[in-house]
């Protein structure tokens, strides 16, 4: 006998170790704040599981001082234990773990540990790994199954379950038959996912061919190494009771309270046979498939049929039992039928709560900070549901609270600052109570020392300040005070204050701001701008002289309020060399006509930085007006024959600070016929240099540009001298001869050559011959004109124009312009476009536009006026 258990010990041992190497080693599994390892059965006296001072970050030196150990009920086995002299986790006696945990699913070993000085609690799940130590194994050795010879093919004879008190894989995994002629078997699964064998039949049996038929039936598990169990099934073939019982419904569930004492009964089954005499009395009792633990708790009346209670129910350790039940006649080839009867069993308040103090500080400090852990309560209901939810609470009047750490457990901790002085000693009454109805409580007294300390510090009488100053202050005004109070006394109260070292806008803070060290009056050091700091913090500091000094730090937040110090700054349109800003108007503009925009900046913020635009003077204010918010400069009627050909305006842009300040802007409006291809002093403005410097791709912007307009003039200058030089060649022996054709900027005929001179003449029908006329008059001085009329078409080309002097820039008296009834309009020089303001992103596409309209129009006219032999300009 000693040498079978031990080598049954030595194959358990390696089945351990085969299992710790395919599945490596525990694993640490954190679960809200937890630890939790997973270790097999079966396993030897110090074993590993875990490093508990690694995983915890423990220092293992001081484990011993500390007091480290596993906090468990009293009672309680201890299966695990902790080693103080390196915090390795180990097994104390083996782990079986089906003793451990009867029922099925999760088997968890819930370990508290304890580490005091300061007082920590953790908690540990240690899940126990089943492991293939048990085979299955069947109620008997032999079965003896009766079966009718006037059986049907296909008929089904449920067979004795095995028995495996392993779990998942290692249970129970299938039935084996050994071969015959006659039955088949199928293995069907439980709603538990329990299997069970049934024998089919496969071939008619004849009871004078053979009255008994043998068969083994085996039981698989599904464990590594595979285990096995096995039964010999004798099937006696009998004569025809060609009835069975059949029960009134193939599964039963019934509700029975925990508390229910013995003999009461469960449930009344009830089945009936169609058969007479011995064929129809039936006969109850629990099948192969019931558990001992069932045939402990219930008792069947093999002739009525009532299921009484025999032991004692326990809802805390089964909450469902499922019976199996058979009935079966009395008469020859009496055929057995099943049914299932589950018993859930309901709850009753039946367990007060059970209150443990795991660990109490003997004393606590009285400037211990609110949140201190004076000890660690364990609160444990066994009762499920309303009745085991259990709330904690503590007596009235003393500063402690209970705070829930994990699920039942408690820490009791201050929730405010203590004082020796006044209450030395606390007696805390701790009650914990269910929600059951009658509900049970249990109550604990806790005695708390109090320890005295220099335990109070300076506190301010605000959590932080907020300060607002006004910009352009004087340089050492006071801005604000703070303070602070210490119940202490004499030297312990007595506070100076002072400010954190730190930086403002990479300045010392001692150069914004001071504070008295006494009374807590802070100064401003230098006169604040709001346009380049708006607001700052710092630290204050209040300490005071005892010993050890406390302190305490508050936040002072300073705000500079904005004045109004910044006039607007007109950004747009820019006047040039001292000059007033100038824009031409085509008379021909219609109501609503955008002559431009004039744009300005603030440099305040607020509405002292909101803009308004208006028109302080004009020639005639019913002519032109300003939108007050974009300051866009429009028409409001066209042009009437009357008005002035020059416009003066002054535009005002003011903010909305108090008192307001304003700029203005002076423009010149000149209203002209036509619009030569010139930008205004509205044109785009030239950025800032610290932002257009910041800005390459401005740069690269303005390079494309010139580059693209230089290469564009280059082709037209190319162009128009292959186009001259081709109609030369062809037109040879015409009119039209360069020495007559030519420009003299020495003789400066009259006005009257120029009127009497035939521009819209047509040459004769069928005439080769081109007119070639010379104007050196009736433009501005210094410019002369070559026009070519061919006589193919009225079109006329436009061959050339080129300035006999140098231009001038600035030439805009209004009576120096041609009359209106002249052929020969000759436009002024064309203006430099005005770099010196950009405008808005949203004004760009107009301004785009106008142009493209204008100089659309313009050009359709020049075609036209030319083949009338004018030429506009």
């Amino acid at each position: 006998m000693g040498a079978g258990a031990g080598s049954g010990r030595g194959q358990l041992f390696l089945h351990s170790l085969l299992f710790l190497l395919l599945a490596g080693p525990p694993a640490r599994h954190p679960a809200r704040g937890q630890l939790r390892y997973a270790v097999p059965e079966e396993l030897e006296h110090g074993a590993f599981v875990a490093n508990l001072g690694e995983d915890l970050g423990l220092d293992v030196s001081t484990l011993s001082a500390r007091r480290f150990r596993i906090v468990s009920r009293a009672g309680a086995r201890q299966h695990l234990e902790v080693n103080l002299e390196n915090g390795i986790l180990f097994v104390n006696e083996r782990i079986d773990r089906e003793e451990v945990c009867e029922a099925g699913g999760t088997c968890l070993l819930h370990l508290q540990l304890l580490v005091e000085s300061p007082l920590e609690l953790y908690r540990v799940e240690v899940e126990v790994l089943d492991i293939n130590d048990h085979a299955p194994t069947f109620p008997w050795q032999e079965y003896v199954l009766e079966v009718a010879e006037s059986a049907v093919l296909g008929a089904r004879f449920p067979l004795e379950s095995a028995q495996d008190p392993d779990v998942g894989t290692n249970s129970v995994h299938t039935y084996r038959l050994s071969p015959n002629g006659f039955f088949s078997l199928e293995v069907q699964t439980r709603s538990d996912a329990s299997k069970f064998a049934e024998l089919v039949l496969e071939r008619a049996l004849d009871r004078e061919q053979q009255r008994v038929h043998r068969v083994l039936l085996t039981a698989l598990d599904g464990g590594v190494p595979e285990r096995s169990g096995t039964a010999h099934i004798l099937v006696t073939v009998l004569d025809a009771n060609d009835n069975v019982p059949a029960f009134d419904q193939p599964s039963y569930g019934v509700s029975l309270p925990e508390d229910a004492p013995a003999g009461t009964l469960v449930i009344q089954l009830n089945a009936t046979d169609l058969d007479e005499g011995p064929n129809g009395e039936i006969e109850y009792s629990f099948s192969g498939h019931a558990p001992p633990r069932v045939r402990e708790l219930f008792h069947i009346e093999p002739r009525s049929g009532q299921v009484l209670l025999k032991g004692r129910l326990d809802y805390e350790r089964a909450s469902l039992h499922e019976l199996y039940v058979q009935a079966k006649d009395r008469g020859p080839s009496a055929v057995a039928v099943h049914c299932r009867v589950l018993v859930h069993l309901l709850d009753v308040n039946d367990n007060a709560p059970e209150v443990t103090l795991t660990s109490v500080s003997t004393s606590v400090l009285e400037d211990a900070p609110p949140g201190t852990v004076i000890a660690v309560i364990s609160v444990l209901d066994r009762d499920s549901g309303d009745n085991g939810r259990v709330s904690c609470e503590v007596g009235p009047n003393v500063p402690f609270e209970l705070r829930s750490s994990f699920r039942n457990y408690y820490t009791l901790v201050t929730t405010q600052a203590l004082d020796r002085e006044v209450v030395p000693e606390y007696n805390v009454s701790i009650t914990a109570r269910d929600m059951g109805s009658p509900a049970l409580q249990t109550r604990s007294t806790l005695t708390v020392s109090v320890s005295d300390v220099n335990d109070n510090a300076p506190r301010f009488l605000q959590p932080s300040y907020s300060v607002y100053v006004m910009e352009n202050n004087a340089p050492g005004a006071s801005i604000c005070s703070v303070s602070a109070l210490d119940p202490d006394c004499q030297q312990n109260a007595y506070l100076s204050y002072s400010i954190a070292d730190g930086h403002i806008h990479g300045m010392p803070v001692g150069t914004y701001v001071s504070i008295n060290s006494d009374s807590g009056h802070m100064y401003a050091l230098r006169s604040l701008d709001y346009e380049q700091i708006r607001s700052f913090q710092i630290q204050v500091q209040a300490q005071d002289a005892g010993f050890p000094p406390l302190s305490a730090n508050v936040t002072v937040h300073i705000f500079v309020l904005d004045q109004n110090d910044n006039a607007p700054v007109i950004v747009s349109p820019m006047p040039r060399n001292g000059s007033v800003a100038t824009e031409l108007v085509p008379r021909s503009a219609r109501p609503g006509y955008l002559v431009g925009t004039v744009s300005a900046v603030d440099a305040d913020a607020g509405l002292n930085s909101r803009l308004s635009y208006q028109l302080l003077q004009a020639t005639d204010f019913t002519l032109f007006s300003v939108a007050p918010d974009t300051g866009e400069l429009r028409t409001l009627r066209s042009f009437l024959e009357q008005d002035a050909s020059r416009q003066q305006l002054v535009v005002q842009v003011r903010d909305g600070g108090q008192p307001a300040l304003s700029a203005t802007v002076s423009l010149l409006l000149s209203v002209v016929e036509t619009m030569p291809q010139t930008l205004s002093d509205f044109s785009e403005f030239s950025l800032p240099p610290e932002v257009s410097s910041s800005s390459p791709l401005t740069l690269y912007l303005l390079v494309s540009l010139g580059s693209i307009s230089f290469t564009f003039l280059l082709a037209i200058l190319i162009l128009t001298a292959i186009r001259c030089r081709g109609e030369r060649r062809s037109r040879q022996g015409n009119s039209c001869s360069p020495p007559r054709c030519h420009c003299c900027p020495g003789s400066r005929p009259s006005s009257d050559g120029l009127k009497t001179s035939n521009l819209t003449a047509q040459p004769p029908a069928g005439t080769t011959a081109a007119t070639c006329l010379d104007v050196p008059a009736g433009g501005p001085p210094g410019y002369c004109y070559k026009v070519c009329l061919g006589p193919e078409s009225a079109q006329s080309d436009f061959m050339f124009l080129k300035p006999c002097s140098p231009p001038r820039n600035n030439e805009k008296d209004p009576g120096k312009r041609s009359r209106p009834d002249q052929h020969l309009q000759v436009s002024k020089e064309a203006k430099q476009p005005n770099t010196d303001w950009l405008p808005p992103s949203t004004q760009r596409p107009a301004l785009k536009r106008y142009q493209i309209q204008h100089w659309g129009s313009r050009g359709s006219r020049w075609k036209g006026d030319m083949g009338m032999g004018k030429l506009p300009l």
